[in-house]
């Protein structure tokens, strides 16, 4: 019982070497390996060790030997290969809902999936400190519980804030709890919402998850089932501009033609008219000031051609930033 004891320690610790300390350019010799394993109390003889690693390649860890002078045993193919890390490590730092203490902690787990060696060239690129990040740490706790209560069919309640100028939380309705019952998590220009039914005013609604406080799992079952269960959360992302609420409205556009690759990353594939330089697109978006600010960007690149409420509204927002600049000269 001690031998298949101590047999079972050797190739964990065998396991735990290679995947840390080796690599493609890294390979490590067998006495290094021996002498590692009898600095952890393991007694180990080299013909042994090449029983150990042919038992771990057939339990699925792609242990490689290289021939020659600067030869040795390494781990080939991982479940994560470091670009694969490498793009995981990119979105944890870019991330602005991941407050700057939780993307240090998140990036020092997924450099775990690669040697020590490369997670060093990992490390040399990191830039967390500086990056605009949330100030709210229970976000990751507001996700398993918002997560726990879509699992188990129940509602949730909590209190909704703002930040003000002075960097404090100001809550909205004075505190009071608000109720919904969730359906779907999103992450949208770098932070989570949650879109969810709201039993009061009967309609689907999206909160931001880090502006969420005091949230708990209720004992009441969900509504609205019918009204979210299939909503299609990409597109509701594609039609709500940053998540912010407006009426839903068909609008039709006149686009540059050299404008057309951003209309088809924001939108996805489109049915375009094509026009002399231009082109013509009927898109559903959520209608209000995010929406024309977008637009806006584009200068005179951008038309709407129809709902003429919506030309009409377009204009009066932008005379209005005229007047604005005009009172301040």
């Amino acid at each position: 019982m001690a031998k298949s004891s101590g047999q079972k320690a050797k190739l964990l610790e065998l396991a735990r070497f290679l995947l840390r300390e080796t690599d493609e350019n890294h390979p490590a010799p067998l006495e290094r390996i021996l002498r590692h394993l009898e600095s952890c109390g393991i007694s180990a003889e080299r013909k042994s060790l090449y029983a150990d690693m042919e038992e771990l390649r057939l339990q699925g860890l792609d242990v490689v030997y290289e021939k020659g002078k600067s030869g040795g045993y390494f781990i080939g193919a991982r479940e994560f290969e470091l670009p694969e890390v490498r793009l995981l490590v990119d979105a944890v730092q870019s991330s602005r809902f991941l407050t700057e203490k939780k993307s240090t902690q998140l990036i020092e787990k997924l450099s775990g999936l690669v040697s020590r060696h490369e997670a060093k060239e990992i490390h040399r690129h990191v830039k967390v400190v500086g990056r605009i990040k949330t100030m709210n740490e229970s976000i990751y706790r507001n996700v398993d519980a918002i997560s726990r209560a879509m699992e188990e069919d129940r509602q949730i309640s909590f209190s909704y804030f703002e930040w003000t100028a002075e960097g404090e939380k100001k809550f909205r309705r004075g505190g009071a709890t608000y109720t919904a019952s969730p359906f779907h998590l999103i992450w949208d220009d770098e932070n989570y919402y949650l879109i969810a039914f709201d039993g009061d005013k009967k309609e689907k609604r999206h909160f931001r998850v880090d502006k969420m406080a005091r949230l708990r799992v209720t004992d009441t079952p969900r509504e609205g089932g019918e009204a979210l269960a299939e909503l299609d959360a990409a597109a509701y992302e594609k039609k709500n501009f940053g998540m912010y609420n407006g009426r839903e409205e068909y609008v039709t556009l006149l686009v540059a033609e050299e404008l057309a690759g951003i209309f088809y990353d924001r939108f996805g594939r489109l049915v375009t008219r094509k026009r002399e330089g231009s082109f013509e697109v009927t898109v559903s978006v959520a209608v209000g000031p995010v929406f024309y600010g977008f637009l806006a960007a584009f200068g005179g690149g951008v038309e709407i051609l129809s709902p003429a409420l919506v030309r009409e509204e377009y204009r009066a927002l932008l005379q209005g930033a005229l007047k604005g600049r005009e009172r301040e000269e």
